[in-house]
């Protein structure tokens, strides 16, 4: 239980004042609990001086002054569509209680977003050939854009999110990644997994431990720039039931010539021509939602590539759909993307600061 945010129902009003005060320059709220430790209402210093005004005295019971109606997420089914409600209404912290109805944990929504419960994989194995010389001492992953980490920008949306689970997936000077992340990252101690043998786009999430119970799990390249709503993804996959929900970015291509439309019957029968068309697709953004029962019929040491798993998916019947990111999206692949994310990343926190 978090004890910083928590007082008993029985306390003096006094007391929880002086507790609010020790939380000045947060969330100021405090969760009344009783002598079993379940909460029993939520405390501010607004509701403390309504109380006061209504007759309380300062060794009143804070009981008299909280609020026995408030809104609350349960730790064993996180309903993250409640969650941004909550946030969208201004609220600042919210408690996760157990069945019990005890102070699990509290999410601060000044700190982050919503909790996603669900694991993330990272896969940061690949050599980054056309990046070099850079990529010759440093893997890709490591390579930094404004002062950071590739690969720390996506740490930090994520624990944005309250993704606490993480693994990056190693192989190409594995021993730079398990040194990077010797030390937390925003908060999250994250944990390395190596490959003996290079394992494809995802055959390594088999090395890992996220596929043992229920859910779903967040595979995605570690070398992307990204503003994509992990919280909208994460909705969107769990209306639709989706077995797998694969990120996807607009393509468009242009051909520079007129194009002959021919008949299905006679394919050298004529029906029209079209002047430089333009043909618009999605494209993999390399950001995947996988249900854990699909991730389970990986075998550890299998080669599979992502696109091998989700073809398996769709013969099997499972429900396989795509998510439109409407923000940026960039593959740090070459010199050229990688000036482009050092651009975009510069205007970007010029704009913030």
């Amino acid at each position: 239980m978090n004890t910083r945010y928590t007082i008993g129902h029985d306390r003096p009003i006094i007391e929880a004042l002086a507790k609010l005060n020790e939380l000045s320059g947060g969330a100021m709220t405090l969760f009344a609990v009783d002598g079993d430790g379940k909460v029993t209402g939520t405390l501010t210093d607004g509701d403390i001086r309504r109380a006061l005004i209504a007759g309380a005295t300062p060794d009143s019971p804070v009981q008299s002054a909280a609020r026995t109606s408030f809104r609350f997420v349960r730790s064993g089914d996180i309903d993250v569509e409640a969650l941004r409600q909550y946030r969208e209404a201004g609220l600042s912290l919210i408690p996760i209680l157990d069945e019990e109805h005890r102070l699990s944990d509290v999410i601060d929504f000044s700190r982050q977003r919503t909790l996603l419960p669900v694991k993330a994989v990272l896969m940061a194995g690949g050599k980054g050939e056309r990046m070099r010389p850079a990529t010759l001492t440093t893997p890709k992953p490591l390579l930094e854009i404004e002062g950071k980490a590739i690969i720390d920008y996506n740490i930090e949306a994520l624990a944005e999110c309250g993704v606490s689970d993480i693994t990056v997936t190693t192989r190409y000077l594995a021993e730079r990644l398990d040194e990077h992340f010797s030390k937390p990252v925003a908060g999250v101690n994250v944990k390395t997994v190596r490959e003996d043998v290079p394992l494809g786009t995802i055959g390594a999430v088999a090395l890992t431990d996220v596929a043992e119970a229920d859910g779903d799990t967040l595979v995605m390249n570690s070398d992307l720039i990204t503003t994509i709503s992990f919280e909208d993804m994460y909705l969107t996959h769990r209306k639709r039931r989706a077995d797998v929900t694969i990120a996807a970015v607009p393509y468009q291509v242009s051909v520079p010539y007129a194009i002959l439309s021919t008949d299905e019957n006679e394919p050298t029968q004529v029906k029209g021509i079209e002047e430089k068309p333009s043909y618009s697709y999605y494209a993999n953004a390399g950001i995947y939602l996988f249900s854990n029962r699909l991730l389970r019929i990986l075998a550890k040491g299998e080669h599979c590539d992502a696109t091998d798993l989700i073809e398996r998916a769709i013969a099997s019947g499972m429900k396989v759909t795509y998510y439109p990111i409407k923000g940026t999206w960039l593959d740090v692949g070459s010199p050229v993307d990688f000036r482009q994310a050092s651009e975009l990343m510069r205007h970007h926190n010029a704009m913030n600061s």
